[in-house]
């Protein structure tokens, strides 16, 4: 057994087939992957990695197992699946897998084929287990797939406590303790037990208060799309390709976006925290549901009108579409007088939730400072927004102000 110190969980005891898989370099790799890409540029303190979260997943699925009473090696595949299940995440987390799926069709949860061969594939052949249910798993499969990853699952579980612990902001605080304890199966349905309700709207507010303030902070969203349009240069450039680029831990794409002459100046940019600005910041209600349903290619095209359209430099406009507000919390599974609820239609909280998620909604086009007013005026041309000009007002903390008093 090996004992771990912990910034959430404190003592996160590490035995079995998990010890054996600490070690190998496909988990050891996650030490070198930020937890939150780069939300460091707005909380300088958010630098935890996939790795410290892996291990808090893992603790937190050897706590639900026990409550459970669950053992043997059903017990042991889902401990290494809750360990394992991030090994499949490319540099800086999130950011780019929507870039490297298109080229490879693999997301971060496909895991067959990295835990199927080299030192993990034999650490699980090893301890009796079959990678591919192993990897299953991590793809929220089966049974206990759902404790992996599904609505009630511990990896959402550990990473808004850990989230919240290192920005500094109290919005993540749950009650993972008896979340986990809660936990039971119902015809085959992971769900919370009676008297429960509270304890899953818990999850549902802290997820809906921490997109806002940290996931989907403007600032960290412009970082994140100047990160995503580097990454795509690297790959147009030649000098790595998709499958390489999903193996790379952050330091390695650094190393990367520096050397290669096509990326330098977005490196320069994200190096020394000098960003794009917002040139449109736009509500939901204000954009044609076409831009919004548009697919990769049509949204370069728009930003290459834009561009030309305004006088600038075609890398100059990024359009920033985020996906229709949801909420996969709401359909959380809980017992009320002996019989499965959906949370969303249990909970009042779930209606006024959507309503601010739908109201929190923003479409961003970012470039240079420079250039913004220009770009602002060609982007509600190209993009047909209604909206009155492109320094747009909006509500924060209760007041109102212009973009340009609080733009970062």
């Amino acid at each position: 057994m090996k004992i771990i110190k912990d910034s959430v969980h404190d003592h996160i005891e590490v035995e079995g087939v998990a010890r054996d898989l600490l070690d190998t370099p496909a988990v050891q790799r996650l030490r070198g992957i930020k937890q939150l890409g780069t939300v460091s540029t707005v909380y300088p303190s958010a630098n935890h990695t996939r790795f410290e979260h892996s291990l808090g997943v893992y603790h937190l699925a050897c706590e639900a197992l026990e409550g459970l009473g669950v053992e043997g090696l059903e017990a042991e595949r889902v401990q290494a699946a809750a360990l394992l299940h991030d090994v499949g995440h490319g540099p800086f987390s999130h950011n780019l897998e929507e870039l490297t799926h298109r080229q490879t069709g693999r997301y971060h949860d496909d895991v067959h084929e990295l835990l199927s061969t080299g030192q993990v594939g034999d650490v699980l052949r090893g301890h009796g287990l079959e990678p591919a249910a192993v990897a299953d798993l991590v793809a929220g499969e089966g049974r206990f797939g759902q404790l992996v990853s599904g609505e009630l699952d511990v990896d959402r579980m550990d990473y808004l406590v850990r989230d919240a612990h290192h920005t500094g902001v109290p919005y993540g605080t749950i009650d993972h303790g008896r979340l986990v304890r809660e936990l039971t199966f119902v015809d085959g349905e992971l769900v919370l037990g009676e008297g429960n309700v509270q304890t899953a709207e818990s999850l549902l507010v802290a997820r809906a208060l921490m997109n806002p303030t940290v996931y989907s902070h403007s600032v960290a969203r412009i970082s994140k799309a100047m990160l995503r349009r580097a990454g795509e240069q690297l790959l147009e450039s030649g000098a790595t390709d998709a499958r390489t680029l999903q193996r790379m831990d952050d330091h390695d794409l650094i190393v990367a976006l520096r050397s290669t002459d096509a990326t330098a100046e977005f490196s320069r940019r994200l190096d020394h925290r000098d960003l794009y600005k917002r040139a449109v910041w736009a509500e939901i209600d204000d954009v044609p549901g076409g831009i919004i349903e548009a697919d990769h290619e049509s949204i370069r095209e728009f930003e290459r009108e834009i561009a030309d359209e305004a006088g600038v430099d075609r890398e100059a406009v990024i359009i920033d579409v985020p996906g229709r507000p949801s909420m996969t919390e709401s359909t959380t599974r809980v017992m009320v007088n002996g019989e499965i609820r959906r949370l969303g239609h249990q909970s009042p909280l779930v209606d006024a939730l959507r309503a601010a998620q739908y109201s929190q909604w923003r479409l961003g086009v970012y470039s240079p400072a420079a250039v913004r007013e220009s770009v602002g005026h060609a982007a509600l041309d190209v993009l047909g927004l209604d909206i009155d000009g492109p320094l747009v007002s909006e509500v924060r903390d209760g007041l109102y102000t212009t973009l340009d008093q609080f733009a970062e």
